[in-house]
């Protein structure tokens, strides 16, 4: 006796019940009163299986695995194109973390799904009930573990095994490279054309075999089930239906359920309101969703074609008058037959595999490819070659696309699609599904209604181009209107400006706009979720914005400038005006003062020129932010974290709102205060400094000067005058004057410094600039463009204007009221002098009469003016 032979009969007897395991869930399947009828999602066996059972059975209530609650939606699928998808959305929840909103829920539909011609059979026959037995979206939900994502795709019948070894397995020795493609030579191909109970019985066994191998996760599936058959069983006892008349039309993973004749005590909904409707879908999205091979559903739709035709069969469509003919009948074979025989396979059609390679050759020349009827030859005798070496009698579709990859495809792909896309786009391609416009939430068609005057379709997929002139035609204003709001809130794509513009302060007298809403028909419906009208999702997106815990008041601002431009209400602007006066005196950091600089000036540029007085919210935010900015200013001076820009921005604020603020109360003291107490070190904040201490009135243009002379005159602070500079440059954001000066620096420094000092800072300078004041760079261009001469002779004779000698005049005697009002006020004149920029003078009278002397027009000229 071995010593293994214990061993050898444990593992033979654990694979015996294994093995009995799984027969025992077939036969536990079949004998249930109510029959089941398992299913693959997508897969066209099932639907081939699904049109044949119900053109026999013809059963009176049709229990299907889907969200009860979605049942309403499913009346609405006779206006659409499939494939579209029914959803569940919530953006308002109530019972669930907060971080999850919004939810949403979809489950995709297609013609080849056996669900899909569960439901058209049951509403297009009558008499006959759909009951969704399924958990409803908020279970779904209670159900998830909290720290899971919110988005969640309901897989109805989804069938792959949760054992990863035992997909590679399957995978390696079927000689495939994804699951779709191993479920479509082995599972979907011989079970085409199989009898009822053979088909049902392969499908239960294969989901009693992945449920078996499942290492973790039955609770929530056995909860489901239980879920499912509590509801079946309270619709059987309210209605009195016979169990013989009814269908449940279930995953196959769900079919060999341990937990039939359990009850569950199904908890109440919570408080969240659920918004239902429908939304287109693609093939793509369905394979993303399914983690299918990309092209297996088109494949899978071309199949299911292929196999009506060749079996005879007529599908149930919703709005189809077509009646089928019965079904033929098929031999029955049986479980066991099944898997100890080899496949009936379809023999090898030529006709449609040449077919197949002429389209693909005419596709990829057609794309950019350097294909010929060679190539065609060459995938064609590939194609079989593949299909040879992987043990089938035929190529698959699958065969054909590695074939058509490995014949045409080139180094680079020349166009947008390379091979294997063509391949996909021949067979069917990324079909995109569409809601019809009655089964379009309120606010979707409220839109298409409002854009009818453009006179356009715009329930096309296409791209169509809007023209609209409104001087000649104002009745598109409203049209015009709309498609702003439509671009604030759809992708980009959608609804795209060509020529106009919408900013405070411009009207556009002509647009062109290239529109795309047909082909982002679920943006639009999705809006329908949050609203009724376009302009009430617009204010609630705005007011959530503004609320939300990160707000800052640069996003409130913002929020008021869509609300003036879009929605016209004074209210909700004031509103958000105030809100923003919150968020400005809460902050502590100044990284958003460049915007709300920025947002500030053109709001109080619109009211100026569009209303008598400033809003209250405007005056407010203007004295708030500048004792804001007044306190913070000495700490943001010497904050490494706090930027040259958000420095000059606070300046920009302080000094360009200086006189309204006043006007409304602020005290100048607490900015002189503030900037006093004000000691940077970093080079661009000392020269922030400067300029705010000589606009103050603490240091004269001459003191500057002097300061400026002092860096260019020291070696060691030369090679951070580019810092000084940038500094310079930002203060014309607070002081545009000073823009002469700051080329006078840049001038003189390029005129001292010799080219060993020069040249390595320069790059220093440019980078500088472009970083950190790009759209202050053109004030001095222009300043430079007025100081320098404009043609090169000119150069030569050229002297600066901070190097030119006043002229010496002729002392002249000063007679007349002019002098002895200079003469009774002096410091006047000296101050006037001073502000000018002049050079203190000793004798001021004999100054100021000698430049009357030179020019008497000017003043006569002022004289009149003052009379």
């Amino acid at each position: 006796m071995s010593p293994f032979d214990p061993l050898r009969e444990q593992l033979a007897s654990a694979a015996e019940t294994f093995g009995a395991g799984l027969i025992d869930d077939v036969e536990q399947a079949l004998r249930t009163d109510v029959e089941i009828f398992p299913v693959c999602h997508h897969s066209p066996a099932s639907g081939l299986a699904m049109v044949r059972r119900l053109r026999e059975k013809q059963p009176k209530v049709i229990y299907l695995e889907l969200c009860e609650d979605l049942r309403p939606v499913l009346d609405e699928l006779h206006n659409c194109k499939l494939p579209v998808a029914l959803q569940a959305f919530a953006t308002d929840i109530d019972g669930f973390p907060k971080e999850w909103a919004p939810l949403s829920v979809v489950a995709p539909i297609t013609e080849s799904s056996a669900e899909y011609q569960a439901i058209a059979y049951a509403l297009e026959t009558p008499g006959v009930e759909i009951v969704l037995v399924d958990r409803s979206v908020d279970h779904v939900f209670q159900w998830e573990p909290r720290a899971e994502s919110a988005d969640v795709g309901i897989e109805i019948g989804d069938l792959r095994p949760g054992f990863a070894a035992l997909e590679e397995h399957l995978l390696h020795h079927g000689k495939v490279r994804h699951w779709s493609e191993w479920w479509d030579q082995y599972v979907e191909q011989p079970l085409s054309g199989a009898d009822y109970e053979t088909y049902r019985q392969v499908m239960v066994l294969i989901g009693s075999l992945f449920r078996r191998l499942k290492p973790t996760g039955n609770e929530v599936d056995e909860d489901r089930e239980r879920y499912m058959w509590t509801r079946m069983r309270e619709h059987l006892a309210a209605t009195g239906a016979d169990p013989a008349d009814c269908l449940y039309v279930c995953g196959a993973f769900h079919a060999a359920s341990p937990v039939m004749d359990e009850h569950l005590d199904i908890s109440p909904r919570t408080k969240t309101s659920w918004l239902y409707g429908l939304i287109p879908s693609s093939h793509s999205a369905i394979e993303t969703q399914f983690g299918l091979a990309p092209g297996s559903v088109s494949i899978a739709a071309a199949t299911w074609d292929k196999s009506l035709k060749r079996h005879g069969l007529a599908s149930y469509q919703l709005g189809s008058k077509r009646k089928g003919k019965a079904p033929a009948p098929v031999e029955s074979q049986g479980l066991h037959a099944f898997l100890t025989q080899p496949p009936v396979l379809d023999g090898f059609d030529e006709a449609e595999l040449l077919g197949w390679c002429v389209e693909i050759v005419r596709l990829a020349r057609r794309n950019g490819y350097l294909a010929s009827t060679a190539d065609a030859i060459a995938v064609f005798e590939t194609s079989i070659l593949l299909a040879g070496m992987r043990n089938r009698k035929r190529p698959t579709p699958y065969d054909f696309q590695d074939a058509a990859v490995t014949c045409i495809e080139k180094d680079v792909v020349p166009g947008r699609r390379d091979v294997r896309r063509l391949v996909e786009i021949m067979l069917g391609g990324d079909k995109v599904g569409q809601v019809g416009y009655d089964s379009l939430p309120p606010l979707a068609r409220d839109v298409l209604d409002r854009l009818k005057p453009l006179g356009l379709d715009l329930e096309k997929r296409t791209i169509q181009r809007a023209l609209i002139d409104l001087d000649a035609h104002p009745e598109l204003e409203p049209c015009s209107h709309l498609l702003w709001i439509l671009r604030r809130l759809l992708p980009d794509d959608a609804v795209r400006p060509i020529m106009g513009s919408r900013r405070l302060g411009e009207r556009s007298h002509q647009e062109s706009w290239d529109l795309s809403i047909g082909r982002n028909q679920r943006s639009i419906i999705e809006l329908g979720y949050e609203g009724v009208t376009i302009e009430q999702v617009l204010e609630q997106r705005l007011r959530r914005a503004v609320w939300d815990p990160k707000a800052t008041a640069s996003v409130a601002l913002d929020a008021v400038e869509d609300s003036i431009l879009y929605l016209g209400s004074r209210r909700f602007t004031d509103e958000l005006g105030a809100r923003a006066i919150q968020l400005l005196s809460g902050e502590r950091t100044v990284d958003d003062a460049p915007d709300v600089l920025r947002r500030i000036r053109r709001l109080l540029a619109h009211y100026r020129a569009t209303e008598p007085e400033l809003p209250e919210w405007a005056k407010a935010f203007v004295t708030t932010g500048y004792a804001h900015y007044c306190t913070l200013l000495p700490t943001a001076f010497v904050e490494e974290e706090t930027g040259v820009r958000q420095v000059g921005a606070m300046l920009g604020f302080l000094f360009t709102m200086e006189s309204l603020a006043l006007s409304l109360g602020c005290d100048r003291a607490q900015l002189e205060l503030a900037v006093q107490q004000s000691h940077p070190t970093v080079p661009a904040k000392v020269a922030l400094l400067w300029t705010a201490r000589y606009q103050l009135g603490l240091l004269t243009m001459a003191e500057l000067r002097e300061l400026v002379g002092e860096l260019l005159g020291s070696p060691l602070v030369v090679p951070s005058v580019p810092q000084y500079v940038s500094g310079f440059v930002q203060a014309l954001e607070s002081a545009p004057a000073l823009a002469p000066f700051v080329v006078e620096v840049l001038s003189r420094a390029f005129g001292q410094l010799p080219d060993d000092v020069l040249l390595p800072w320069l790059p220093k300078l440019i980078t500088a600039l472009r970083e950190q004041a790009p759209e202050l760079v053109p004030v001095l261009v222009r300043e430079a463009e007025r100081t320098f001469p404009a043609r090169l002779g000119d150069v030569d004779s050229f002297t600066p204007p901070w190097l030119a000698k006043p002229s010496s005049r002729r002392a002249v005697a000063a007679s007349g009221p002019v002098s002895e009002l200079l003469a009774a006020h002096p410091a006047t004149g000296a101050a006037v002098g001073e502000l000018l920029g002049c050079e203190p003078v000793a004798d001021l009278n004999a100054e100021i009469g000698a430049l009357l002397a030179a020019y008497p027009e000017t003043g006569v000229a002022v004289a009149g003016i003052l009379a």
